[in-house]
């Protein structure tokens, strides 16, 4: 699929140093206009993102919403799901401009207060101080209760964020299906579960409290009673280099040093 590329807009962290500098320049480059992540529009074809992961999730949410593709240059610290960092700007023009590229579609997550998520659904109790039992259902059948902090429904987008500090396991983002992975659980029996993508989760609190539900890192709601998270009706479309060194398994290398023996490329 062509992209107009006179129709993309680069958007902006504001509170990284020289972002704004640099999407006027690339936004020169493309012929395009440029703006915060705060000022976003339903109209692009294409947002071309500085920031770091925080910043391309809130961006890919609103995008989805209108099947806008999004591509990520990192100006943060790991930057796992941008595609490039912006001493390779040149480079990624270049091949935006020559159509060297591809679009993958990545399931997302919401609960049914419409919350949605490229990454991950956590959902713990507000009081940090004390481990809480957990009812988790899905498709209306008991499954197991756990005791532990909390739970992360993770997709295989977010496989490689909180899911993977908490053992959860790395999923190829083309596989469709949902992780359950609790944390700090205090029993060992307590492991990962995968589903499948059309599965819905219900997570019940058997006890008096109050529980926080965050969405990719940011606080959702709080709730009493239970949480309910099924697949998003939408998925999030990143674009992607046709260029060496870009593959999901080469990103894990890079950024994770994934499976790299010491001393050893």
């Amino acid at each position: 699929m062509a992209i107009n590329l006179k129709r993309a807009k680069v958007v902006y962290k504001k509170s990284i140093q020289d972002a704004q500098l640099k999407a006027k320049s690339i936004a020169q480059c493309l012929e395009c206009t440029y703006s915060s992540i705060d000022e976003l529009t339903d109209d692009a074809s294409l947002f071309i993102v500085l920031g770091g992961d925080g910043t391309l999730l809130k961006c890919a949410k609103y995008a989805s919403n209108f099947d806008i593709p999004i591509f990520g240059f990192n100006m943060g610290r790991l930057g796992f799901l941008a595609q490039a960092d912006f001493l390779e700007c040149d480079e990624v023009l270049y091949n935006l401009q020559k159509e060297n590229y591809r679009i993958e579609e990545r399931l997302m997550l919401t609960d049914f207060d419409g919350h949605t998520a490229l990454n991950d659904i956590v959902v713990k109790n507000a009081d940090c101080s004390s481990a809480s039992v957990f009812k988790l259902y899905i498709n209306s059948k008991l499954v197991c209760s756990y005791l532990a902090d909390g739970l992360i429904v993770s997709t295989p987008t977010g496989s490689t964020a909180y899911n993977l500090s908490a053992g959860g396991a790395v999923i190829a983002p083309e596989i469709d299906c949902m992780t359950i992975v609790p944390f700090c659980a205090h029993t060992l029996n307590a492991r990962p579960i995968v589903i499948g993508a059309d599965d819905v989760i219900e997570i019940k609190f058997p006890y008096e409290g109050e529980y926080s539900v965050i969405t990719d890192g940011k606080l959702a709601a709080n709730k009493k009673d239970f949480v309910k998270i099924k697949k998003y009706d939408k998925k999030a479309k990143l674009l992607l280099l046709n260029s060496e060194n870009k593959e999901f398994y080469d990103v894990l290398r890079d950024k994770l040093h994934w499976g790299v023996a010491p001393g050893h490329d």
